[in-house]
């Protein structure tokens, strides 16, 4: 697939999951696609530091990305 395709379909699943982190006083953004397989997002907001951030990760944020762009094999929170 062209990463072109891969950013928007990244970016199309960021949109569905931001409401539900924004609730919780949250955000995300998309920091990088390596590869056109591994996707880096950055947490923001009260998500930082959260205990059940990596669980939000993998359950909700990486389960979404994967439903829009299944070939996506990881994705990882980059912190500051």
């Amino acid at each position: 697939m062209k990463s072109s395709e891969t950013k928007q379909k990244v970016l199309l699943a960021l949109t569905e999951i931001r409401p539900f982190l924004a609730a919780d006083g949250g955000d995300i953004s998309l920091v990088s696609i390596e590869d056109d397989k591994i996707v880096n997002v950055q947490l923001h907001g009260a998500c930082v530091g959260c205990s059940v951030n990596q669980m939000t990760l993998k359950s909700g944020v990486e389960m979404t990305i994967k439903k829009h762009a299944p070939h996506i094999e990881k994705v990882t929170n980059i912190e500051t």
